[in-house]
């Protein structure tokens, strides 16, 4: 070698040595490359490490460990650094740690007042950095890059296994203390093994003085000008707070509709939602990313055909855009058999009305038992009772009731088209989330409790209006407003890591602890709008995920087009059903059932009834449930999981690998990324990929899926982008007809990357 390279190189050539024995890599190609090249101290180690990261490929997939393990001994030597200890260690002293970062006001003081210093030690002796080999390349960079905590001036503190167990730490700091550091242990050992990962707000805050640890917020907005004002004003704070936001806007009223009996002054909800396209690009989560947030609207509504399918689309007036949102549409039962009404020649004859819900409620009358009055968005088709669809024909029957009328298939034509432009908007499937819901004994049976989902589409819990009742000066002469608070939903969510978790064997272990974990966010939660954090009290919904399913079936060589993977999907999720409903029974019977249990259908048994849960296990658990409880009030919810999919080396969610080999790029980094576990024998089983698979396979696999997870799932449709319109039709047809609660992104081949959400990829 040229004297020119000196220990540093001799150090990452003494690691590569020792690494390749390891993951069997051939390393004489790298040995030859660097001993050639004029290398200085400084720049050896990173040379190193980003020529052996693009030795990554198929045929030599083992290079990205190799890669991790250079990029880990960085890290371990900036970390040594910052914290001023000596450089032989990989992990320097936990008490420390915390004490520093409590002190420069990165971490929250929580950390030091509620543990002892002696409690501290201990947990830092837990500390395993043996398992920080677990990551590879991709994952531990993004882990640093986005998660590790560091000083304000962006210098390295925290490492991988101090992260997970400050977050273990954090969402156990309330539990009762003869049992806290067994449960904190507990935690770590499902974080560490890369057995499971937390929402990335969670990821990313837990145990710091700023932040929030919730994915997703839905708000409901009521029609008038305080509401709409006021819903603005709440997400910008969750939004500042790193949270993903979905909004219902299909009680405001619609272009030309009266405002206080004047006719035709109602601008509609296209200006408003610009608003909160403002909104989302003004208030940034601390310069990371801007706002995501997603706006629902009926297909009943009048403004849906008036500018609200187009507000993404690249043609027409750009002052009716708001490109920076995303958009959702609620589609009753009824909407989807009218694109079913054809002519002898296959062409659509089904007529489809559209309302201005101001004007039903204005002329239709129709109130609830309390003498509020009610739109068509407040009903739904129950399976035995047509609600919405008789709402609906006496709105259409009413002579005086103005509505405007398409053929079904020319909206629905409109929103193929944007789905093919943009990838939005989303679809909905109103009646079957309601006819799901364990808990609409608190409206009741045919009165809609959820509107709409959040941004990524895999939440469907309570939601109302938030109300202005009361404004008044006090004798301070200080302006008092009383606000009623309606049910703003929260998504606490976290998601099993499939491949690792079911080849261990520890599915039960694993999700009693991630139940708790999940449950404990809650309490630890700082959220800044309190409907917010009342409704999070309230019904104490959780969302618990999974995601490596195409990485899972690969290693059980199962096809991804078999009726062998549906049947998987169906016996997996029911299994990770049972476990959650029994978990969550085991805290009700510890801490008490969340406030709304009493009528649910978790408490009638009409929940298990209506899944068919019948067998011996099902039915113990639901005696169980019945004397005890559950502690909340929803509990399962599939989440895209892409970036903490790519931490814990695996692939997204339930969706396919988009391809064997690709490359893999952001804002700051461009990686060469290959199928987890690849090999001749997994081969095989990714080689056909996202836009090659059929896509009707896909929906029999999420169908069966969907029979056992209370809430939703992300679940993406991957079409060509030439795909006829008749074909994509049938796509959306047969998710329906199979009982999809939600259809995410339709995501064609001539898309550009879309931006999404980093708060529910968890």
């Amino acid at each position: 070698m040229k004297t020119t390279i000196h220990s540093e190189l001799d150090n990452v050539l003494h690691t590569i040595n020792r690494a390749s024995d390891t993951f069997n890599i051939d390393i004489r190609e790298l040995e030859q490359k660097m001993s050639e090249q004029n290398l200085t101290e400084e720049a050896a180690n990173e040379q190193a490490l980003l020529y052996s990261l693009n030795k990554i490929s198929m045929d030599q997939p083992q290079w990205t460990f190799l890669a991790a393990h250079l990029y880990l001994n960085e890290l371990y030597s900036k970390a040594a650094t910052n914290r001023g200890y000596n450089k032989g260690l990989k992990y320097g002293d936990f008490f420390e740690l915390i004490n520093d970062l409590t002190k420069l006001g990165i971490y929250s003081r929580d950390l030091l007042d509620l543990y002892t210093k002696d409690e501290i030690i201990e947990l830092g002796k837990e500390i395993d950095p043996e398992k920080d080999y677990l990551f590879n390349y991709v994952g531990l960079f993004l882990l640093t890059d986005r998660y590790l905590a560091k000083d304000y001036e962006k210098n390295l503190y925290e490492l991988p296994q101090e992260r997970f167990m400050i977050i273990a730490m954090t969402l156990m700091k309330n539990e009762d203390k003869s049992k806290r550091l067994s449960l904190i242990k507990e935690a770590y050992w499902a974080l560490s093994n890369l057995y499971m990962t937390v929402a990335t707000p969670t990821l990313s805050n837990a145990g710091k003085s700023y932040g929030q640890l919730s994915s997703c917020f839905i708000d409901t907005v009521d029609d008038s000008l305080d509401s709409i004002y006021l819903n603005n004003w709440d997400i910008a704070r969750l939004s500042k707070d790193g949270g993903g936001i979905g909004i219902y806007y299909g009680k405001v009223r619609a272009l030309g509709s009266d405002i206080k009996k004047f006719k035709g002054n109602s601008s509609g909800v296209v200006p408003w939602i610009r608003l909160i396209n403002d909104t989302a690009v003004s208030v940034d989560q601390l310069g990371q990313r801007q706002g995501a947030i997603a706006i629902y609207l009926d297909v009943f509504h009048k403004d849906i055909m008036n500018g609200f399918l187009d507000l993404k689309t690249n043609n027409g007036d750009e002052r009716r855009k708001a490109h920076d949102i995303f958009t959702g549409v609620s589609i009753p039962d009824l909407f989807m058999k009218k694109l079913r009404e054809v002519d002898q020649s296959g062409r659509g004859i089904g007529e489809w009305h559209t309302f201005c819900p101001h004007q039903v409620k204005q002329i239709m009358s129709w109130k609830d038992d309390n003498g509020v009055p009610l739109g068509l968005e407040d009903f739904y088709d129950e399976s035995d009772n047509s609600y919405f669809t008789q709402k609906y024909e006496d709105a259409v029957n009413h002579p005086l009731l103005p509505r405007k009328t398409y053929r079904a298939m020319d909206i629905m034509a409109r929103i193929m088209v944007a789905q093919l432009e943009s990838g939005t908007p989303y679809m909905f499937y109103r009646d079957e989330a309601n006819r799901q819901n364990p808990n609409k004994h608190v409206r009741g049976e045919g009165y809609t409790s959820i509107y709409c989902s959040n941004l990524c589409t895999e939440i469907m819990q309570n939601m109302s209006a938030t109300v202005i009742q009361k404004e008044y000066l006090d004798e301070d002469g200080n302006i008092v407003i009383i606000r009623k608070p309606g049910d703003f939903v929260v998504c606490n969510l976290s998601s099993i890591h499939l491949p690792n978790a079911v080849r261990a064997n520890i599915l039960e272990r694993l999700i009693r602890i991630q139940m708790r974990m999940l449950d404990n966010t809650i309490d630890c939660n700082n959220i800044s709008v309190g409907q917010a954090k009342w409704t999070n009290e309230k019904y104490r919904a959780v969302g618990l995920g999974t995601f490596g399913w195409h990485h899972l079936l690969a290693i059980k060589e199962i096809h991804w087009e078999s009726d062998q993977a549906v049947d998987f999907a169906n016996e997996l999720y029911e299994d990770i059903a049972y476990y959650t409903i029994l978990a969550s029974m085991e805290l009700a019977q510890e801490k008490g059932a969340y406030r709304l249990f009493p009528h649910s259908e978790w408490q009638t048994g009409a929940y298990f009834k209506r899944k068919n849960y019948t067998s011996g296990r099902w039915r113990k658990l639901q005696e169980k449930i019945q004397a005890c409880g559950v502690r909340n009030g929803w509990m399962l919810a599939v989440a895209p999981n892409s970036s903490t999919a790519k931490i814990g080396g695996s692939t997204d969610g339930i969706d396919p690998l988009y391809a064997v080999e690709y490359a893999e790029e952001k804002k700051n980094f461009k990686f060469k990324i290959t199928a987890p576990d690849l090999n001749h024998h997994t081969y095989n089983y990714y080689r056909r990929v996202r836009h090659e698979l059929s896509q009707l396979w896909s929906i029999k696999q999420n169908a069966a899926r969907q029979r056992h997870i209370d809430q939703s799932i992300s679940f993406n449709l991957y079409v060509r982008h030439d795909i006829k319109a008749r074909e994509l039709l049938q796509l959306h047809l047969a998710a329906w007809e199979q009982g999809l609660k939600t259809t995410y992104y339709v995501r064609s081949t001539s898309q550009t990357e879309i931006d999404e959400c980093e708060a529910c990829h968890s």
